[in-house]
């Protein structure tokens, strides 16, 4: 038992330094390239922890050589365009000016539910309105909306906004962060008087407090906080 226990820690942290060294990217919208590395290694981990009797360097070998070989071609791919469009492809224009590109759409298995399917997330019930919709290598459809069928903004209406700024947390289910409150400028004697001004007695009553650059604060109470 405390073989397979050494032997699972031994794998999950090479697991996670190998990914924390391969960049957070590896953790959204994966590449065709990091979907295979991420499969084989789903396999290769298994293997030494469902069978004792099989060395753990048979499983640790395999997922290096994998990882340092997304680490390469990930180097590669930002130094030449052809090593990138080789291993990722490139994006493709399914729709433009509301015309759906049939022999694209077939090219890449594309079908019409999934397209109708993508423009429904996106609010649009038709193309009529899609300036361009764009098939990243990644498998998402991105959609642009014509310019005439766009909201308006406060800029083309010539109306001033007021920008808060970015928005710190100062209080997590009770607890204090002192960084972001000494990055802020603050105290916690400023913080004392904030709570006090909305009834509240103490930081442990509080679920979120947040402050922005602008000084504008936010400020939610536990549920069972009296």
């Amino acid at each position: 038992m405390a073989i397979v226990f050494i032997r699972t820690l031994i794998l999950y942290f090479t697991l996670l330094v190998s990914m924390r060294i391969m960049g957070k990217r590896q953790l959204g919208q994966m590449e065709l390239s990091e979907f295979i590395v991420a499969a084989l290694i789903a396999d290769l981990a298994s293997t030494p922890l469902q069978d004792i009797g099989t060395p753990l360097l048979n499983g640790l070998v395999p997922i290096l050589t994998l990882f340092c070989l997304e680490i390469i071609i990930a180097g590669l791919s930002m130094r030449s365009m052809k090593v990138r469009r080789f291993v990722f492809g490139k994006p493709e224009i399914l729709v433009q000016n509301g015309q759906i590109d049939m022999k694209k759409m077939h090219k890449n298995r594309f079908t019409l539910d999934e397209l109708m399917q993508e423009l429904r997330s996106h609010g649009l019930s038709d193309t009529s309105s899609v300036a361009y919709a764009v098939l990243e290598t990644s498998g998402q459809l991105n959609v642009i909306i014509e310019p005439s069928e766009q909201p308006v903004t406060p800029s083309q209406l010539n109306i001033e906004t007021e920008n808060n700024g970015y928005s710190h947390i100062i209080i997590n289910e009770g607890r204090i962060l002192d960084n972001n409150l000494r990055l802020s400028g603050r105290d916690r004697r400023w913080l004392n008087k904030q709570l006090n001004a909305q009834g509240i007695a103490s930081s442990e009553d509080v679920y979120i407090f947040t402050l922005s650059d602008s000084g504008k604060t936010f400020c939610q109470k536990k549920e069972n906080a009296k």
